[in-house]
């Protein structure tokens, strides 16, 4: 069965209006983003570039329905986010929204296989179509022979791979990524920023990814900067070459 049966759930536009989000601590309040307002096709794969502590992870738990914000109004697929109660954000995350971390989030205690098929199974999927479909996401991101494998056992580039295999676990229409090569090497980084970018361009998911690094951000043809809570800049589109198919995509990881 080919990758083209694995996602069926086309991406979803996102909508961001004049979003503010602080937070108290002893010092005073912490102005994570300020008044925000921005846009992102269906479809369509994106970065945003700047450095620690400018908003970057604040938007995408905002859009992730991690938290919610001080003030302003988030749509995604044209649902309104700040006016969703706690079970609509649950549903939101567990069906919607797929995210790759920087620091992978795998369960320790159980295998590769294991960590991909837990959120099928709380979704509620059959069995039967949970095992294919792990295997299958393996395979993607070219780990089949290792799905028995626990995190510890694999190498960091490796881990990676299966964290984007498990967030893609239940078809999520809105991929979001933070900083998910910080901590991989540079052959790894690109082909990670590849397979993402792939998920729009051969899949129709909306992908949207934060970094701080310039070089990894080059596979995107979108890039936007922020800076101090804002975006400062408009998008910059650079014309380059189509990506390959997730599949192929695939075939160029190494180990790290």
């Amino acid at each position: 069965m080919g990758n083209e049966h694995l996602f069926r759930n086309p991406g979803v536009g996102v909508t961001v209006r004049g979003v503010s989000k602080s937070y108290r601590v002893a010092a005073g309040d912490v102005h994570a983003l300020r008044e925000s307002s921005w846009e992102v096709r269906k479809g369509e794969a994106v970065a945003i570039m700047g450095p620690s502590g400018c908003g970057k992870t604040t938007l995408l738990n905002l859009l992730g329905g991690v938290d919610r914000p001080t003030s302003g109004t988030i749509l995604v697929d044209g649902q309104d986010l700040t006016a969703m109660n706690e079970r609509a954000l649950e549903l939101h995350r567990l069906r919607r929204v797929g995210f790759v971390f920087q620091f992978f989030n795998l369960i320790p205690s159980v295998t590769a296989f294991e960590n991909i098929e837990l959120p099928m199974v709380m979704a509620g999927m059959p069995e039967a179509e949970c095992h294919d479909r792990a295997r299958r996401l393996l395979g993607l991101v070219g780990l089949e022979a290792k799905g028995q494998k626990r995190p510890e056992e694999l190498s960091g580039g490796e881990q990676q791979r299966v964290g984007v295999a498990l967030a893609l676990a239940n078809d999520p229409a809105l991929i979001l990524a933070d900083e998910p090569t910080g901590n991989l090497d540079s052959v790894n980084a690109t082909a990670i920023a590849t397979l993402l970018r792939s998920l729009s361009t051969a899949h129709g998911k909306t992908v949207i990814m934060v970094s701080h690094d310039p070089k990894t951000v080059e596979v995107f043809p979108t890039v936007y900067s922020m800076r101090d809570g804002l975006f400062v800049t408009n998008e910059t589109s650079v014309t380059r070459p189509p990506s390959r198919p997730a599949g192929s995509a695939a075939r160029s990881w190494t180990s790290s």
